[in-house]
């Protein structure tokens, strides 16, 4: 389902589901990140669900608790059949923050509000993204989020864009993500569908 005019990147807020026939295949990411066969195909066998709440308040340690006021992100994910997937806690103040979940393992990862043009020269990354005015809802006019994750134990990274794209005639919240490790590198588009 396309996602209505009034979620942009500034109200992320709801239930988004991933369109698997619209997204690429996760596998290849997976593998990289040195996950097992069993959990992978575990993973790439369900559907994910991400409820979603975005909203203001000071930032998460290691801010300051008197600092300003940011906007956090945080993602509960839930696969088909009521699986548990991972949350995300995200900040967005560009400061790195330390993460372990049992999917991922020991990361660290800082997530901010982006433009295009504060992108990494990367073609895949910024492909493809609706950039009008009425994407721009970041607190400064962004039309994106930019979040960076580095593995404390298994040596991978992963870049991710977040925003919107025009994908088979409809509007869609998306994410293109890039994992690499070493001279390794495996390019992801995931497209969610809005719910409620």
């Amino acid at each position: 389902m396309a996602a209505p005019a009034n979620k942009t990147i500034g109200d992320l807020s709801g239930k988004w589901i991933m369109n698997k026939s619209l997204s690429s295949n996760v596998d290849p990411g997976l593998k990289l990140q040195n996950m097992s066969y069993l959990t992978r195909k575990l993973v790439t066998s369900v559907t994910l669900t991400l409820d979603i709440k975005q909203f203001s308040a000071p930032p998460s340690p290691p801010a300051e608790a008197s600092a300003p006021a940011v906007i956090h992100i945080e993602i509960e994910q839930t696969g088909t059949g009521g699986m548990k997937g991972t949350s995300e806690k995200r900040c967005l103040d560009n400061v790195f923050r330390d993460h372990k979940d049992w999917l991922f393992g020991h990361v660290k990862g800082q997530t901010r509000w982006a433009n295009a043009e504060d992108v990494e020269e990367d073609a895949f990354l910024k492909s493809g993204w609706l950039e009008g005015e009425e994407e721009k809802k970041g607190p400064n006019g962004e039309s994106h989020v930019l979040s960076y994750v580095e593995s404390y134990d298994d040596g991978w990274t992963a870049t991710q864009v977040w925003g919107f794209k025009t994908i088979e005639g409809e509007r869609r919240h998306v994410r293109n993500v890039v994992i690499a490790k070493g001279s390794e590198r495996v390019e992801l588009q995931l497209v969610y569908d809005y719910l409620s």
